[in-house]
């Protein structure tokens, strides 16, 4: 299976929501690597790299998130897949 690495910007509520913590649960799940954190300006950033399929459904959850976030916006950026990630983790 082909490989894929985004980067994310999601925008909207989304701290103060979990959505770290569900984003990492859902990564989990579905075996992406990469990482998650809040950002100053209220974003929520984040790298997901796996097989292109898990990646994808990482995307489409994005666009709902945590049980208590509004998403409003979710920014992708495709990057080359590089292999650097072991397992999934929350930055702060």
């Amino acid at each position: 299976m082909a490989k894929k690495r985004v980067h994310v910007y999601i925008s909207g509520r989304v701290q103060g929501v979990w959505f770290r913590a569900y984003t990492k649960e859902e990564a989990d799940k579905l075996g992406v690597k990469g990482w998650v954190r809040n950002l100053p300006d209220g974003r929520v950033e984040a790298v997901f790299e796996g097989d292109e399929e898990a990646v994808d459904a990482m995307v489409r959850w994005c666009h709902k998130g945590s049980p208590h976030a509004r998403v409003e916006k979710v920014e992708v950026i495709e990057e080359p897949y590089t292999g650097e990630f072991t397992d999934f983790e929350i930055r702060y």
